[in-house]
């Protein structure tokens, strides 16, 4: 049992994509064996609609628990031992595990739960619970059964060629795995909400590429070493992507010196939007993904997200719209990122920012401002000025 770690990896919402599930499935192993990679000889396998992962004993158990829980489908994962699917076997393997259990916890009470997959074993999933519990008080003279909360819930899968005794379902985050829902390109700043609404739409099984703002020197490099930093955390979930780094000055410039003062923020919002789309349509992605939040700031109210979309032809994705600040706060810190976010530097959205910002823009007058502007030139110096960074895992 010491020779290897065997981890049973649960899927999430992939055990419910039907005649798509082995895709899904296949998807899942790709991307846990991607991650693991760098452990060495680990193999990960699909089994009876189960992943296994089998690495050697004298890595970190805790360390290969950690890279599996952030893979984007599963569910849960258990350490589990291994033994011959016969009464017997398994009764012997349960007391050697509740033994480890005992010295290492000091556990007094227990509970066994069987779960029979392979319907031909001649004992019913009841029974095996209650034989095997048998033989575990048995075995450990010092343990005692309770079936209302136990110290230890003893779970016992049986299965057709192999038996797996495990006690822990530590949860991973679920979701989808990365590739299954496309490719879409995130408007990527180093406030606490972009983050969050990135790592959300990889969740969903969405390959990320990024677009990050800056007006320098208005915005030091700093800023955008933070940004970087942001990314890099987002990457140890989602695997390396492209960051596109767009100079945004001359276009405010622009702004400033043509237009109303109260709507500068939706028109640079406006032609970040539209820069983004040109990014995304030549990097292969369907989608925009941004940290809008309805209500947050003048640019996010509804009014004003319905100009802003008004840009594009490309879907938005808001993950975010309805949370509160707080849950957003909250999955920040959860993915890491927080900490890195409210660090204190500046943003391009707070260069040039209107006194009495518009909250109730009216497409017809926004449109208007726009016409004093060669805005396909000013987008199209932005893009050619793009410069593209590898983010790799933190």
């Amino acid at each position: 049992m010491k020779d290897e770690h065997i981890f049973i990896v649960r899927c999430g919402e992939v055990a419910l994509k039907g005649m798509n599930k082995p895709y899904f499935e296949r998807m899942l192993v790709e991307r846990i064996k991607k991650l693991l990679k760098k452990f060495g000889d680990v193999s990960v396998k699909r089994h009876e609609g189960l992943i296994f992962v089998r690495a050697d004993a004298a890595l970190d158990k805790n360390a290969l628990i950690k890279e599996i829980s952030k893979v984007f489908g599963v569910a849960s994962i258990s350490p589990a031992v291994e033994c011959e699917s016969t009464m017997e076997a398994i009764g012997e393997a349960a007391v050697a595990y509740m033994l480890e259990a005992i010295e290492e916890r000091g556990i007094k009470t227990f509970k066994v739960e069987a779960k029979r997959a392979d319907k031909n074993f001649p004992v019913k999933s009841p029974d095996i619970g209650r034989q095997i519990g048998a033989v575990v008080l048995k075995g450990c003279k010092v343990l005692k059964v309770d079936v209302h909360d136990p110290d230890c819930l003893l779970f016992v899968d049986v299965r057709h060629d192999k038996s797996y005794i495990y006690q822990d379902k530590i949860q991973g985050f679920g979701g989808l795995p990365l590739g299954t829902t496309g490719k879409g390109l995130s408007l990527l700043s180093g406030g606490i909400d972009s983050p969050v609404a990135t790592w959300m739409m990889a969740k969903r099984g969405m390959m990320i590429e990024a677009v990050h703002f800056h007006s320098y020197p208005y915005t030091s490099q700093r800023a955008q070493e933070k940004v970087e930093e942001l990314a890099s955390i987002v990457a140890t979930y989602c695997g390396r992507f492209r960051m596109h780094v767009i100079n945004l000055l001359p276009i405010q410039e622009q702004i400033v010196q043509n237009c109303p003062e109260e709507e500068t923020t939706i028109l640079v919002r406006r032609f970040m939007m539209r820069i983004a789309e040109k990014i995304a349509r030549k990097t292969g992605c369907g989608m925009l993904i941004t940290g809008e939040n309805l209500g947050q700031v003048a640019s996010q109210t509804a009014e004003a997200l319905v100009v802003t979309d008004a840009s594009v032809a490309m879907p938005v994705m808001r993950p975010l719209i309805a949370m509160d600040k707080v849950d957003i706060m909250d999955k920040a810190q959860e993915i890491g990122t927080y900490e890195t976010s409210i660090q204190p530097y500046e943003d391009c959205c707070t260069v040039f920012l209107p006194k009495h910002p518009v909250t109730k823009p009216k497409l017809d007058r926004i449109l208007a401002s726009e016409s004093r502007l060669d805005c396909d030139a000013l987008i199209d110096a932005a893009v050619e000025a793009d410069e593209v960074i590898d983010i790799f895992p933190r």
